[in-house]
């Protein structure tokens, strides 16, 4: 299958999913309890004024902001407003939505990116810790780490270090974006869970690779033990891990929405989580969209990474359509 005719087809099935995708989260807010006029006028509402008056001025609100029409006139107005590339403005702050969010991406790129860094310099020389030594002691303490770091919350995990070395050592700053000093702790929170589980993988795929006729092969040849593991089985105990990388995907997303929570990162999952504290229905229908955009153009680029790193799999899509 060539790869223009795969980017098509994938790209094709991206449709259906994105509606579907758009049509939940639609729907799931909707029943979220409360309405978004009340909760907006409600921040606002002086002590001393008469309810009556409250209850008016939501009727009216919601009437303006639409939320009055029945609900498929509504995801209707919504999907044509997507479709030409405009996510809405927020209820509260009345500003655009996209600007909102490329205000804030910044900063959960940079955290995501640094939790991926921490993430690899931990997963991956525990993991083949655990499989060059299989079933001895530092296998034990890898795998007893990995299962710790997959148990452990990330809000939990995230207290902790906010607790051992903000507030108890003064080591580090307990909230905010500013210098290098305030990415640590958010990273190490985020990274530490999504280790756990990519060092699991690879321990797993390099033992099958140590299976694998090739090792004994290189071995005949005389090469060295670290020569074997550096040139055959760690690059092909990657790829298993490389189609796993959509479960460490949606760990970063999910996790980097509690993350930015607990240190009040100014990143889009924080603003996401003051959308749903506030009722702001179009910023939380445009967060889940954006992010499901993005984890499927990440998908997509992981399947192709794999697709030109490993020739089988070329051969056998190939095949199947011819």
């Amino acid at each position: 299958m060539k790869l223009a005719r795969y980017l098509c087809i994938r790209l094709a099935l991206t449709v259906p999913v994105l509606l579907g995708v758009t049509l939940l989260v639609f729907a799931l807010v909707r029943f979220i309890p409360g309405d978004p006029a009340r909760t907006m006028l409600l921040s606002m509402f002086d002590p001393g004024a008469n309810l009556s008056d409250l209850e008016k001025d939501a009727s009216v609100l919601n009437k303006s902001l639409g939320l009055d029409q029945p609900f498929w006139i509504q995801y209707g107005h919504w999907l044509v407003q997507i479709a030409g590339g405009n996510l809405g403005v927020s209820f509260r702050s009345k500003t655009p939505i996209w600007d909102e969010f490329m205000n804030r991406f910044p900063a959960t790129l940079e955290l995501s990116v640094a939790a991926l860094v921490v993430m690899v310099l931990i997963s991956v020389p525990s993991g083949m810790a655990g499989a060059v030594f299989h079933r001895k002691g530092l296998d034990h303490l890898s795998r007893f780490i990995a299962l710790i770091g997959i148990s452990v919350p990330s809000f939990f995990l995230g207290l902790v270090f906010m607790y051992t070395f903000s507030v108890k050592f003064g080591w580090l700053p307990t909230m905010g974006r500013g210098d290098f000093k305030h990415l640590i702790l958010p990273a190490l929170t985020l990274g530490i869970g999504l280790s756990s589980i990519t060092a699991r993988l690879l321990r797993t795929s390099m033992l099958q690779a140590f299976s694998q006729r090739y090792m004994l092969l290189a071995e005949a040849k005389g090469l060295s033990r670290f020569q074997m593991i550096g040139k055959h089985a760690l690059p092909n105990a990657l790829l298993p891990v490389l189609t796993s990388f959509g479960v460490v995907l949606g760990g970063l997303i999910g996790g980097s929405v509690i993350v930015e929570t607990i240190y009040a990162w100014p990143g889009i999952g924080r603003y996401a989580v003051d959308a749903i504290t506030g009722r702001d229905y179009p910023v939380i229908q445009a967060f889940v969209l954006f992010m499901a955009v993005v984890y499927i153009s990440l998908n997509l680029l992981v399947d192709l990474a794999y697709r030109w790193l490993d020739p089988r799999v070329r051969v056998e899509q190939e095949g199947q359509r011819g």
